[in-house]
C-alpha cells in the first residue's frame, strides 16, 4: 500500500492517482468531504463537531422526535437547496464525459453530481430533495414539503438565522416547540425524506446496481470519504476482492485504508480538478 503526504503539490497528487487508476473505466464512491467546498459540512472530518443523526426507529417512532426532525430539516433544506457544485464535482462531470470516470455511486443526499452534470449518478442514500409517503407510498418534492410547512409554521425558518447545518440538511436548532408537521396530502400517512437513516437498510436494488457499477470498471476512486459506514466501505472490498486498484482521497484517516492501493491525504477539489488535467480531459 502507498500513502502520500498532504504536502504534495495537487498536480504531483493528481499524478499518482493516474498512475495507479489506469485509462479506465474507473467507478467513483463520493462522501461528504466532496462537498464541503460547496458550503456542506461533512460529518467525520477534521474538525467536524460530534453529531448523532436521527435513527429510522426513533423518527416513526415517536412524534416528538418527528417534530424534532422537520423542524430542523425546514431550517436546513434551504441552506442545502441554495448550495452547488464545486470544482470537484465538476471534475468529475468532465472526467465521465472523457470516457474516463464510468459512473458516481455516491453517499450524499445532495444532488450536486446531477446538477454538475454526472450522467450516471447512484444516490446510495436517496435524495434531500424528494419525500415519500410511508403509507400510501406517494413521493413528492421537497419544495412542495417546504411549502406546505411554510404555511403551518410562518416566519418559523426566517427567525433562525446562523445556524449549524449538517450534510442531510439537518439544522442544529435551540427549541423545535410549536412545530407544525405536515401529513400526506393524499392519505394522511407519515412522510419521510426519501434518505436512507441510520438503523435502515439501502434498498437492495439499489445496491446491485452499485455492485454492477464496480463489477464493469477496472478501477475505483473513492473521494471525500471515511468509509466509517459499511454501506460505502462494502464497495471498497469488493474492489479490493476483486484485484481493482483503490485510490482513496481524503482528508483524515479512513476506515479503507487498508484495502487501498493508494491512500491520499488531501481535498477533493485541487486534487480531482488537476486529475482533469493530468488524464488531458
Amino acid at each position: 500500500m502507498t500513502n502520500m503526504l498532504e504536502a504534495e503539490s495537487p498536480a504531483a497528487a493528481a499524478v499518482r492517482i493516474r498512475d495507479v487508476l489506469g485509462a479506465g473505466p474507473v467507478a467513483v464512491l463520493t462522501g461528504a468531504g466532496l462537498s464541503t467546498d460547496s458550503g456542506i459540512p461533512d460529518y467525520r472530518g477534521p474538525g467536524s463537531p460530534p453529531r448523532t443523526p436521527m435513527t429510522y426507529q426513533q423518527f416513526v417512532g415517536d412524534p416528538a422526535f418527528r417534530r424534532h426532525y422537520w423542524a430542523r430539516n425546514h431550517v436546513g433544506w434551504g441552506h442545502v437547496h441554495r448550495t452547488r457544485p464545486n470544482g470537484g464535482h465538476l471534475a468529475l462531470t468532465r472526467l465521465e464525459a472523457a470516457g474516463v470516470v464510468s459512473g458516481v455511486i455516491t453517499q450524499n443526499v445532495d444532488t450536486l453530481h446531477g446538477e454538475a452534470g454526472s450522467r450516471r449518478v447512484i444516490d446510495l442514500h436517496g435524495r434531500y430533495d424528494r419525500v415519500v409517503c410511508l403509507s400510501c407510498g406517494r413521493v413528492i418534492t421537497r419544495q412542495r414539503l417546504a411549502e406546505r410547512l411554510t404555511e403551518l409554521n410562518p416566519h418559523f425558518a426566517d427567525s433562525v438565522a446562523d445556524v449549524e447545518v449538517a450534510p442531510d440538511a439537518d439544522a442544529v436548532l435551540a427549541s423545535t416547540e410549536g412545530f407544525r408537521v405536515a401529513d400526506c396530502e393524499s392519505c394522511g400517512g407519515m412522510l419521510k425524506p426519501d434518505i436512507v437513516y441510520f438503523g435502515e437498510n439501502v434498498p437492495k436494488k439499489r445496491v446491485m446496481r452499485a455492485y454492477g457499477l464496480i463489477e464493469e470498471s477496472s478501477a475505483l476512486l473513492v473521494a471525500g470519504s471515511s468509509l466509517t459506514v459499511l454501506s460505502g466501505r462494502r464497495f471498497v472490498k469488493q474492489a479490493a476482492g476483486a484485484g481493482r486498484p483503490v485510490v482513496i482521497l481524503n482528508r483524515g484517516e479512513t476506515r479503507g485504508a487498508s484495502l487501498a492501493t493508494l491512500n491520499v491525504d488531501g481535498g477533493c477539489t485541487p486534487v480531482l480538478t488537476a486529475l482533469v488535467d493530468a488524464y488531458g480531459a
